[in-house]
């Protein structure tokens, strides 16, 4: 790959939020400690209820419809199957105003679909305990309404909690909309949202977002330390973006950064006002008194999606070093023959949120010193390549020690991939859109790197393709993304 340095083209000026760090706590490793231990616990007290009303639903419509007992297995099996088929739709999503009504179609849709694939399986493999089409119809009916009435009961629930206990909230925006959208906040507790700050992210059109607002105005955030220090001593747990994050200067960094402290943020947008970005499939609509909102991600969706990934990451990585350990032995034993002691070479590079790590290649040029590591962009045509240094780059085997990044966590197989921090702050100013493509893990390889994107190529271009990766996330993605990679390999491309 590359060892970047020069002057970048364009650069821009730097934004506040680039400018001032603003260092959530750490752990003892280094990683940045979650800030969002209460959230998560009242967020997974709302689940877990949901999850006991619904697996309860099949329960009762069984006992009051179908005529003969079935076996507990199979109703244990129909409860399963319920709670899934709802997650999938995203019912356990957060939302901040849900209603049994509005779920109600799906609810009926789903519980038709669970019971008619019940039907069809039992009259196959069980027709002692087979259901017709009446009990099929009272059977879905009752579980519907059962299901509708208690989530019903628990969405109130909230809201009276919410409005008792609201939580702390920061406005990020300017103009009206931020300031109706906090009256709204203020005037209607049963959001459960108390805004306690407001941000204005540098952008065209800056204004105070306060002015003329007949609702209490929370104080103005200028700075990120200011933003940092109100997350921390009024434990903030929502941002309501008014905007999407990019249309401002510094939004995108401002959104990682609340990102680093766990803060679940939604993006709120005025009837009649530009559109929001397309909702993913199986999100809802949600509103916020009347205005639209949805949630905003920092990267992929799932967390399930993202554990997957971790796993596969490490399965991959482990059996790609034992099965590559002699292709690295004899590299090794090359480099330490022909170029000299100091096989491994290790360089500062930026990973996901910004956190720094060591990357680790096989030794293809020994540099001048480490401000030349830090800051030469490419020695691609650097005469104090060796022949076997020529040789590894170009069958892209320098780069096989990442192998044990990745199970270490430092990356993953499918990312971004990592630069080092005197050229992230040099692209963060001159393109828009480099900073966010921190959200997501980086790898060792990327869809940028698969389209050809590599070496000393467009860095806006590679951003653009590193945040279409982000924002269309799969694990097929990943897998088709390995596949052209290996594919890749036989070309003998290099960098």
């Amino acid at each position: 790959m590359t060892m970047e340095s020069a002057p970048v083209p364009g650069a821009g000026r730097t934004t506040a939020v680039q400018a001032h760090t603003v260092h959530p706590p750490r752990r003892s490793d280094g990683r940045v400690r979650p800030q969002h231990g209460p959230r998560r616990t009242v967020r997974c007290g709302r689940v877990a209820q949901l999850l006991c009303a619904d697996a309860l639903a099949p329960v009762m419509a069984f006992a009051l419809v179908v005529p003969a007992p079935w076996p507990w297995t199979v109703v244990a099996a129909q409860a399963i199957a319920q709670l899934l088929l709802f997650a999938h739709r995203g019912l356990y999503r957060r939302r901040l105003s849900p209603s049994a009504l509005s779920e109600l179609p799906a609810l009926l849709g789903l519980v038709l679909l669970q019971w008619y694939l019940t039907m069809e399986v039992l009259d196959a493999r069980a027709p002692h305990h087979a259901i017709d089409w009446t009990v099929l119809a009272y059977g879905a009916a009752a579980q519907t309404a059962l299901a509708c009435g208690m989530r019903a009961a628990l969405h109130r629930a909230r809201r009276r909690t919410a409005a008792r206990r609201p939580r702390s909230a920061l406005v990020v925006g300017h103009g009206p909309l931020a300031r109706q959208v906090t009256a709204a906040l203020y005037g209607r507790p049963e959001y459960g949202l108390r805004p306690v700050g407001l941000v204005a992210p540098h952008g065209p059109g800056d204004q105070d977002p306060a002015t003329g607002s007949s609702a209490p105005a929370p104080p103005l955030l200028d700075t990120p330390q200011e933003v940092g220090r109100a997350v921390v001593q009024n434990s903030v747990r929502h941002v309501v973006f008014t905007a999407p994050p990019e249309a401002a200067g510094d939004g995108a960094e401002l959104f990682a950064l609340l990102a680093r402290y766990g803060c679940r943020m939604w993006l709120v947008s005025a009837p009649g006002g530009p559109a929001v970005p397309a909702q993913a499939p199986g999100v809802r609509p949600d509103h916020l008194w009347g205005f639209a909102v949805q949630p905003l991600h920092e990267g992929p969706r799932s967390s399930v999606g993202l554990g997957v990934k971790r796993a596969a990451d490490v399965v991959l990585a482990a059996c790609g070093l034992l099965l590559a350990a002699p292709v690295m032995a004899a590299c090794a034993v090359a480099v330490r023959l022909l170029d000299g002691p100091g096989v491994i070479f290790r360089q500062e590079r930026v990973g996901r949120h910004g956190r720094l790590f060591v990357l680790l290649k096989f030794r293809t040029l020994r540099p001048a010193d480490a401000q030349e590591s830090a800051t030469r962009w490419n020695v691609a045509s650097d005469r104090r390549v060796s022949r076997v240094g020529r040789v590894l780059r170009r069958t892209s085997l320098d780069e096989l020690p990442q192998l044990w990044n990745v199970l270490r966590g430092d990356m993953s197989l499918v990312g971004p991939r990592p630069e080092r921090p005197y050229f992230v702050a040099q692209f963060g100013r001159a393109h828009t859109g480099y900073q966010a493509r921190h959200r997501m893990p980086v790898g060792i390889t990327g869809l940028a790197q698969v389209n050809g994107l590599r070496g000393d190529t467009s860095i806006e271009e590679r951003a653009r393709f590193d945040n279409r990766y982000i924002e269309t996330w799969s694990l097929w993605q990943d897998a088709c993304v390995l596949a052209r990679t290996v594919g890749s390999l036989f070309r003998l491309g290099g960098s």
